[in-house]
């Protein structure tokens, strides 16, 4: 299965750390404002997402959004989030820890974008059900 949203081991192990301090989180892909386009961590409790928000994937076990515009814009790249050095101007929940996620990409291959476009490698995320 192709998967539109993926994490290093090192932000895992942080979004581990993380989920110890804060309970269950949420990941959105910030299509600006605040930190530019930095995916933004937050408490699932805490963050409600709306109808302009789209549903990509998981990572450590956290729902990752991105609104629809920037999900159009972005569609043909698998999104691949890190941990760097350095704190982000946001309101994500890393800040303190003196790091902040990244977001880095890589194209689909045309095999990839075959698959997806088939539904084979999982169907277009605008029509998943959200998480329960």
């Amino acid at each position: 299965m192709i998967e539109r949203v993926i994490a290093t081991e090192k932000a895992k192990e942080l979004i581990c750390r993380l989920e110890q301090a804060h309970g269950p989180l949420l990941f959105h892909q910030s299509g600006g404002c605040c930190d530019g386009s930095s995916p933004m961590c937050y408490p699932r409790a805490e963050f409600r997402t709306g109808p302009s928000d789209v549903l990509i994937g998981e990572i450590a076990g956290c729902p990752v959004y991105i609104g629809a515009a920037q999900f159009e814009l972005w569609a043909h790249t698998q999104l691949v989030i890190d941990v760097v050095e350095g704190r982000g101007a946001g309101f994500s929940v890393e800040a303190p820890e003196g790091v902040r996620f990244l977001t880095r990409s890589r194209v689909f291959s045309a095999q990839e974008k075959a698959e997806l476009a088939s539904c084979a490698g999982g169907c277009d995320p605008r029509t998943r059900p959200a998480p329960a």
